[in-house]
């Protein structure tokens, strides 16, 4: 169980000073230390958790304090909720003041252009980890493209995508 722990701190920590851009852009190497390396829970357990956290109010990121909770119960999902947190806050809090001191800096503006297209980047990861771990027929597969293409290339509200998903899956298309 302490070790389990002990695990969950370190894990969650580091992935916090790595969540440039949002809790989201953590999620395949929070999915590979979890199911990959920890065999703590399968793809589909791990999606099915994210989904979870996603559809329950509060912070996007309630998938730590749901993973520790499997891992280690009330303690495993306390340590993991503030492995998460406490990092980047601190971090966030000592260095917030430096990068509004140093807003008019040349180079501040270069590192900020910078860190955009590697944000997009870990969020269409964590976007494609997920769709594989829970597209498992033809019919899921072809549901998860159409609501790709349709949440990127128009204003449609998400809201009626996940209706229509929710739909078909009522049916037992998908």
């Amino acid at each position: 169980m302490i070790q389990h722990l002990l695990s969950l701190g370190s894990i969650f920590g580091e992935l916090s000073l790595l969540a440039v851009g949002g809790g989201n852009t953590v999620l395949p190497e929070m999915q590979r230390q979890v199911v990959s390396v920890h065999h703590w829970m399968s793809g589909a357990d791990f999606a099915a958790l994210f989904a979870l956290a996603q559809a329950s109010p509060g912070p996007n990121m309630l998938v730590a304090t749901l993973i520790g909770w499997r891992v280690a119960g009330l303690a495993g999902a306390i340590v993991a909720t503030l492995g998460l947190i406490v990092p980047s806050s601190v971090l966030s809090y000592a260095v917030g003041d430096l990068w509004t001191r140093w807003r008019d800096r040349p180079w501040r503006r270069r590192v900020q252009a910078g860190i955009s297209p590697v944000t997009v980047g870990l969020i269409m990861a964590a976007a494609i980890l997920l769709s594989e771990a829970t597209s498992r027929s033809a019919s899921d597969v072809a549901v998860t493209l159409a609501v790709a293409v349709v949440a990127t290339t128009t204003r449609f509200n998400p809201l009626w995508l996940l209706a229509a998903a929710a739909v078909l899956g009522a049916f037992g298309i998908v």
